[in-house]
């Protein structure tokens, strides 16, 4: 008899449930073609994390936020939270394996309303991702071209790389799931191929390295704020970002092969090994600095482009940046595919403004088209601001933090509210769910709080964190727009097995 891993426990495990029956029983027919195994359920979210994207992209806000020492043991400790955060909601994703995940979850568990602002949340999430991924990937695609070519990268020429960028994900997702899954099966190897290579070349060729002491303890305030404490958290926003996304496992769990367990370990795998991959590639590139200062003021604009260059020479550092802008095309594209599975997902519940538009499904290859293109179209709008403003990057990111990590807590939340009222999926936590489930809850709070607060002092126009005001807008239109689609927003109801539907047919109950 095969076994399977319960909370530090091997038990019998049981047949894989059949999943079309288990989403009828949640209350949807089954309209997306189940396609994806465990690997790539896997693959996407860690594809959506992608160490070689959140790592390198925010490298240079990481610099002058707190410097090596909030980098490297921020990610050390940020990892860890987040594991408890994702094995805490993988316990509710096996429970709830629908393309909804999160917001499904919080209704069933706490309402229509706990469901209503947590899809609302995770949507805000989700969109901001592509924006920051891809704007991130034109960010380096322009520091490759001015590395072979001398070109000078500037913020209409980066927005317009941006563009071209959206539209190729658009059009990738339109073939269909299984050529997401190959391209992010793909994307997992070339990931932890490329963090290896990467490492690799930075540890070998160059003469000169930092000390351990340099590495591990250099802190670096550039900031303006004097409270070191307050620079330190801040810098948490490298390791936070990077560590987003891995709900993707769930938007997917619809088109995935036996969901209710696979989509569960693919949040859980996904964490861990990147937590592993990008300490090692941190590490590495924090080892090669040569100029410290000169890293932060790059022409490229980009400051690994300017660490590989001098550990590298120019040849080196272009092929090592084709290799990191590839895999942020890989995360893109993945994160397009999630998003627009939670667009569909909420469309399908009346939640959206469009909504009998935007739940469409090609009968072709089985793929909910205008959810993918309202989902790139939105990014691209999200990254306007970057034409007129330095910061309103790094207010993108933040804004895929602050709406998706509270987002995750809440469905883990109710989970421990419900108690015993809870029926855990095939994959459970067991007496670990509420030890585990209240750190996540905690801790989401705490980084919730923290990425609210304005990351450069005096605090002006450019240097404002927006991220608050995009939260409250989205929140005052979640609001208004409820009122507006209260009466025809809901999850269907639970259609129960076919034994309680058998059972209600005959009378019995």
């Amino acid at each position: 008899m095969s076994r399977t891993l319960w909370a530090g426990q091997e038990r019998p495990s049981t047949p894989p449930p059949d999943e079309e029956e288990r989403l009828r029983e949640l209350g949807y027919q089954p309209v997306l073609a189940r396609r994806m195994g465990g690997f790539g359920n896997f693959a996407i979210s860690f594809s959506v994390i992608s160490v070689l994207s959140g790592c390198m992209t925010l490298y240079g806000f990481g610099l002058g936020t707190g410097g090596p020492a909030v980098m490297m043991w921020g990610w050390a400790g940020v990892g860890l939270f987040v594991l408890c955060v994702g094995l805490a909601l993988a316990e509710v994703t096996s429970a709830y394996p629908t393309s909804g995940a999160l917001y499904y979850m919080a209704d069933r568990l706490g309402g229509r309303r706990w469901g209503w602002y947590t899809g609302w949340l995770n949507l805000l999430g989700l969109l901001g991702a592509i924006a920051g991924i891809d704007y991130g990937a034109a960010l380096f695609t322009g520091a490759f071209l001015n590395l072979r070519f001398g070109f000078e990268p500037t913020p209409g020429s980066t927005f317009v790389i941006f563009l071209c960028i959206l539209l190729l994900h658009a059009v990738l997702n339109l073939f269909g799931v299984r050529l997401v899954s190959v391209l992010n099966s793909i994307s997992v190897w070339w990931h932890l191929t490329g963090v290896a290579v990467i490492v690799g070349a930075l540890a070998i060729v160059p003469d000169h390295h930092q000390s351990a002491g340099f590495v591990f303890t250099e802190f670096v305030n550039d900031t303006g704020w004097a409270n070191p404490l307050y620079v330190a958290a801040i810098g948490l926003l490298l390791a936070q970002y990077t560590f987003s996304g891995y709900d993707a496992s769930a938007h997917l769990s619809e088109e995935t092969s036996n969901a209710s367990v696979t989509a569960a370990k693919g949040i859980v795998r996904a964490i861990w090994v990147s937590w592993i991959a990008g300490f090692a590639l941190l590490a590495g590139l924090t080892f090669a600095i040569q100029d410290y200062a000169g890293t932060q003021n790059t022409a490229t604009g980009v400051p690994p482009a300017q660490i590989l260059l001098d550990a590298l020479g120019s040849g080196g550092a272009a092929a090592l940046l084709l290799v990191v802008i590839v895999a942020q095309l890989f995360c893109g594209n993945a994160e397009v595919a999630a998003a627009s599975r939670m667009v569909f997902a909420f469309s399908r519940d009346n939640a959206l403004p469009g909504s009998p538009l935007w739940r469409r499904v090609s009968a072709r290859t089985q793929t909910p088209v205008p959810a993918v293109w309202l989902s790139v179209t939105v990014a691209g709008l999200l990254a306007v601001p970057s034409l007129y403003s330095a910061t309103a990057y790094g207010a993108v990111t933040a804004i895929n933090v602050i709406g998706i990590t509270p987002a995750y807590a809440i469905p883990i939340y109710l989970r421990l509210r419900a108690g015993d009222r809870f029926r855990p999926g095939p994959w459970s936590l067991g007496r670990w769910s509420k030890p585990v489930g209240w750190t996540a809850v905690v801790w989401v709070a705490v980084v919730t709080v923290l990425f609210c607060l304005p990351q450069r002092s005096p605090v002006t126009v450019d240097s404002m964190n927006y991220a608050v005001i995009a939260l409250a807008v989205v929140l005052v239109l979640a609001s208004v727009w409820w009122y507006v689609a209260r009466r025809s927003y809901g999850t269907p109801a639970p259609y129960g097995t076919a034994r309680e539907q058998a059972e209600l047919s005959e009378g019995i109950v």
